[in-house]
């Protein structure tokens, strides 16, 4: 895979400053790492591939809050418009950690608002003032439930009008239970755009009967790591996530 990115011309955080996509639509899809490479191979004249420092597929660790009650993880799993995630996100290769705040309305539209952060610690001033402007619940209920980290590749359309988001080598780490999930050869392709303006990679994935299939890494994560929670809502997602791993086994 490492050969087949060094083959896209390459992007920088600068020149992508216009694809920012903070009010979004999001498409996800679900395969494995052959389709994976058969996907790059095709792409290879539409796209700009991402580049820090020269590297092409960085690490990512990401910790997500929740209420006692789990209330975000149950909005999520029943639909609820206007629902929303908290999330701590590091781009280690960078060494930037922003708190992000992301709520979906009953358009399908994603709304992301972050600041830059130097630790998760919830008694900060500014912190708590952020949130109270961006989060619809108590701060003070807030408490650290899952955490992940995955490589992710990011390539950028030619008109720079669409960011696709690969991630890869996805492990889940319940901070609750203690339990732990290693995702393995499960592939996850993020489609984020302003609207339905025209992407390329949409018949490059029908070609290789990649569907459309929702993927929350909070609400995954913490369905395969804790056993308590209620996960009926999920349970065909969870079973379609078993079909896909058992294809590379």
């Amino acid at each position: 895979m490492t050969e087949l990115l060094q083959n896209f011309p390459a992007i920088t955080l600068a020149e992508m400053s216009s694809v920012k996509l903070m009010n979004r639509t999001d498409t996800k899809f679900v395969t494995t790492l052959p389709q994976l490479c058969r996907l790059l191979e095709m792409a290879q004249g539409d796209y700009y591939a991402q580049e820090i420092d020269g590297e092409r597929n960085m690490l990512y660790d990401t910790t997500y809050f929740d209420t006692q009650g789990f209330d975000m993880f149950k909005d999520h799993q029943h639909g609820h418009a206007g629902r929303q995630k908290i999330r701590f996100r590091t781009y280690v290769s960078s060494n930037l950690q922003f708190m992000e705040v992301k709520t979906k309305n009953n358009h399908g539209r994603t709304k992301k608002k972050r600041i830059e952060v130097n630790d998760m610690d919830l008694a900060d001033t500014a912190k708590r003032e952020f949130l109270s402007r961006t989060l619809r619940f108590n701060v003070d209920d807030l408490v650290p439930h899952m955490h992940n980290f995955f490589h992710r590749i990011t390539l950028v359309n030619r008109l720079k009008t669409e960011r696709l988001t690969i991630d890869t080598e996805l492990q889940f780490h319940n901070m609750l239970t203690g339990h732990d999930r290693d995702m393995g050869p499960l592939v996850i392709i993020e489609l984020k755009r302003d609207g339905q303006v025209f992407s390329p990679v949409l018949s490059m994935l029908r070609e290789l009967h990649i569907k459309p299939h929702g993927f929350s890494k909070y609400c995954m994560g913490a369905a395969m790591t804790n056993e308590d929670l209620p996960v009926n809502l999920f349970k065909q997602k969870l079973r379609d996530i078993e079909k896909i791993e058992k294809m590379n086994n």
